[in-house]
């Protein structure tokens, strides 16, 4: 579990992060939705240790990040799985390789250990016998698929994805959303999710947090922002007229 409280984030004389409290539970994909500048990206960044909170605090099960010795930060990385906007895959480096760093960067595995490991993560994201393909040699889908191997290959106990559906067409979206969701069930893996894709809301979005101009604006399930009056909730998501549509026939059906 993931606990945060009065969260405040600036750059200089910009405040970006106001004040965020949340939590995000085990076994649950949380994604956070929000306009560009709304704060998502630090926030994010914020959880995940590359920005240091002015104020405010970030637990995960109970551990505040910010107090962990330099050993206890260490463990708590190897605890840490992130699949990053773009994939971010070496490109010189072959799927194996790519899946293995963090194997080899964080334990004193064996090789065959490390192989075990890797063919068991790639087994699991269906792209088994790709070992020595390079990156250019896959498609968008499955690139990020290799990043999401990489991010599990440790079994961490959270999952960070930052826009996974970023280039894919909305087939392929589906496909990342479901297996994201799978093995978040499957591991019981606390997983937070920065996105703009409002399919992955519908879809997946067991917890939403939207954000606005630093602040929480709203927060709920997929089901609860069908529902919601909250005006900045409804003119964000429901900006397409197909979403308006739905959440019409949703409303018309409850009545």
């Amino acid at each position: 579990m993931i606990e945060v409280k009065d969260l405040h984030k600036g750059f200089g004389n910009v405040k970006v992060l106001k004040g965020i409290t949340t939590s995000f539970q085990p076994g649950k994909t949380s994604l956070i939705i929000g306009q560009s500048g709304s704060g998502k990206t630090v926030f994010l960044k914020s959880l995940i240790g590359l920005h240091t909170p002015e104020s405010g605090t970030i637990s995960f099960d109970g551990r505040v990040n910010t107090q962990f010795t330099k050993l206890e930060k260490r463990q708590w990385r190897q605890e840490i799985g992130m699949v990053f906007q773009g994939s971010a895959l070496f490109d010189s480096q072959n799927v194996q390789d790519n899946v293995m760093f963090p194997l080899k960067m964080f334990t004193n595995q064996s090789k065959t250990e490390m192989l075990d490991r890797v063919n068991f993560a790639l087994d699991r994201v269906n792209l088994k016998n790709s070992n020595k393909k390079l990156p250019a040699e896959l498609s968008g889908g499955m690139q990020k698929r290799v990043a999401i191997a990489r991010a599990i290959v440790m079994n961490p106990k959270y999952l960070f994805c930052d826009e996974p559906n970023s280039g894919l067409d909305p087939q392929t979206a589906i496909v990342i959303d479901n297996l994201i969701k799978e093995i978040t069930d499957e591991y019981n893996i606390t997983t937070v999710i920065n996105t703009h894709d409002m399919n992955s809301v519908m879809e997946i979005g067991e917890k939403i947090l939207f954000l606005k101009n630093g602040k929480k604006a709203w927060e709920g399930s997929s089901n609860e922002i069908f529902k919601t009056d909250n005006e900045a909730v409804v003119d964000f998501v429901y900006s397409s007229n197909l979403f308006k549509k739905v959440r019409e026939a949703y409303l018309n059906e409850k009545k």
